[in-house]
């Protein structure tokens, strides 16, 4: 990979602040990626619905009878309905306010800056912008920087920040809607075993990628229907077990269970303080997906040998 970047100052374009300034601009495309891919996902699980309404054969075939009337015109008028949606997607339509639908210019997408010289306020009707905002891109920001301190400045770099803004990305979807989409999940399995393929992640090989996602999956769909033999209820989704998979494919079957470990602990201070604060309220669960995220950066940024060591298995 290396190669790919020949003659080029590395030590300056891959250098943390450099980096920083990189995860600063990720971070504003990472929050219309946090907002509209569930909504995309929505909309389609809706037009799945319409068209399983449609499907009168199927409905015979499961209910042995022909489908009443008034369901098969809910699905037809569903099937309109969805389909007079305006389209959506990562790119379209250009970012608008949600209160009153002034446009975003681009010098008020800035990141933080605008958010700061806007007094995190809409410049048309003043109505307030989440201070998640400016939060997701300091937090991007700060994640490439360190990434780029630990991993040097190496073309690797660029593929662990990749990796990073796609845990980013999953931990807050997930925290929002309980949801781990495999638009995300499945090309960061895919990219972790690619870059082990082609040497792009050192000390970690081909059969150490494909090891460690099968570790991934494997391990926590067995905890999955061990719990579900044993109470009958569903302890976690499979979006879990596709992302801790992923994160194998990326660190390698050995890092599976110190993932799992910091995942539960930064998992039960969360928790805890959020039952103090009584943010969390009786019936309700925090999904695992945020702190799968935070176990496997927490590996990394600390680094496996190191973890392996304090665990004693080096």
């Amino acid at each position: 990979m290396s190669e790919l970047f020949a003659g080029l100052p590395l030590p300056i374009l891959l250098s943390p602040w450099v980096l920083a300034l990189l995860g600063l601009m990720i971070g504003s495309f990472l929050n219309v990626v946090v907002h509209r891919l569930p909504l995309m996902l929505e909309r389609q699980w809706w037009g799945d619905v319409a068209a399983q309404l449609g499907d009168v054969a199927s409905y015979k075939r499961v209910f042995g009878a022909d489908m009443p009337a008034p369901l098969a015109s809910t699905g037809s008028g569903l099937e309109r309905t969805v389909a007079a949606l305006s389209p959506l997607s990562i790119a379209r339509p250009a970012s608008r306010c949600p209160h009153c639908g002034h446009r975003i210019r681009f010098y008020e997408n800035i990141p933080v800056i605008s958010w700061l010289l806007l007094r995190g306020r809409c410049s048309a009707c003043k109505a307030p912008i989440s201070w998640r905002y400016p939060l997701v891109e300091i937090a991007s920001a700060l994640l490439f920087g360190a990434i780029a301190w630990r991993i040097g400045a190496q073309p690797a770099a660029l593929l662990w920040c990749g990796f990073g803004a796609a845990l980013l990305a999953l931990a807050l979807i997930d925290w929002d809607t309980t949801v781990l989409p495999d638009a995300l999940t499945l090309p960061l399995l895919w990219a972790g075993i690619v870059a082990a393929a082609f040497g792009w992640l050192p000390g970690l090989s081909l059969a150490g990628s494909i090891a460690g996602a099968a570790a991934g999956y494997l391990s926590l769909w067995s905890v999955y229907w061990l719990f579900k033999l044993t109470t009958g209820k569903e302890g976690m989704g499979f979006g879990d077990f596709k992302l801790l998979a992923a994160l194998g494919a990326w660190l390698g079957w050995q890092a599976i269970l110190p993932i799992v470990l910091f995942a539960s602990v930064i998992g039960a201070v969360v928790g805890i303080g959020m039952k103090a604060s009584g943010a969390l309220r009786e019936g309700r669960f925090v999904p695992f997906g945020p702190f799968l995220a935070g176990g496997g950066l927490s590996v990394l940024l600390v680094g496996l040998p190191t973890v392996l060591d304090w665990m004693g298995w080096a």
